[in-house]
């Protein structure tokens, strides 16, 4: 049987066909789960287009996490299809540009607080508002959402105001699996290493990523494959995880834990 058999997962963040949202909606198509996709303003019409790559999924449902009707809206949409959420891939994330790779005394607060909006505190926004569909899971062990990470433990060159929010993000999961475990509800994250996407190449001096990843993670690190984090994340969202919440799993090569 497949992994995700009946599963119905929402999936957000996905842009073209290199990002990692993509690459796991793709999987979990072929692990036997019913997805939606979900998209945001002006880049709501690129997940469209993307979309249509993934074969008959229906319409991509829009949600921007800064709008609450939105919010609202998108909750009733995936209740109108589903009837229920077994999963949910939060991966959003957006920070001004002042907030990256000008050091931490550059940016205005009300930029840091729309990077934090959108990046750290859409994660609550969004598992409060489907946590009653989550409650109605049916898949052994209960629903799983998963919120994509980069190592927030470290302060890297270039990363600035967007590293803050990361590591907010990784307290912040750790408070919500807290809350929602009772529902049979875990919350992890996914803290994958550097890939060359679409959002990697809007941060200052990735390349400076690209060239010492490798050399540091005991396991190598391709930037160009994120098939490792694919496929982790079906694992996240299938049962066999079904003990796992309040965690961190890290598909990095190990390179998070090098000196």
């Amino acid at each position: 049987m497949a992994l995700l058999s009946d599963h119905r997962i929402l999936i957000t963040g996905v842009l073209t066909d290199d990002s990692l949202a993509y690459g796991i909606a793709e999987r979990a198509l072929e692990e036997g789960a019913t997805i939606a996709l979900s998209g945001a303003g002006r880049a709501a019409s690129i997940t469209r287009r993307t979309a249509k790559k993934l074969g008959d999924i229906g319409e991509v449902i829009e949600l921007d996490v800064t709008n609450d009707a939105e919010i609202t809206a998108a909750v009733a949409e995936v209740e109108a299809r589903f009837g229920r959420l077994d999963g949910l891939v939060h991966a959003i994330g957006y920070a001004p540009a002042s907030c990256l790779g000008s050091g931490m005394l550059v940016a205005p607060f009300s930029d840091v607080a729309t990077a934090m909006q959108i990046s750290t505190y859409s994660l609550a926004a969004l598992v409060g508002a489907f946590r009653p569909l989550l409650a109605k899971s049916t898949a052994t062990g209960g629903a799983s959402v998963i919120a994509l990470d980069f190592d927030g433990t470290r302060a890297y060159p270039m990363y600035d105001w967007m590293g803050v929010m990361k590591a907010g993000l990784e307290s912040l999961g750790r408070y919500l699996a807290r809350e929602v475990g009772p529902d049979r509800i875990r919350v992890n994250m996914l803290a994958a290493g550097p890939i060359r996407t679409m959002a990697a190449k809007s941060i200052p001096g990735f390349s400076l990523f690209e060239d010492t990843w490798a050399d540091r993670a005991p396991l190598g690190w391709d930037v160009h494959d994120s098939s490792a984090v694919a496929d982790t994340a079906i694992a996240m969202l299938s049962p066999l995880l079904r003990g796992t919440s309040a965690s961190i799993i890290h598909v990095d090569g190990g390179a998070h834990s090098m000196g």
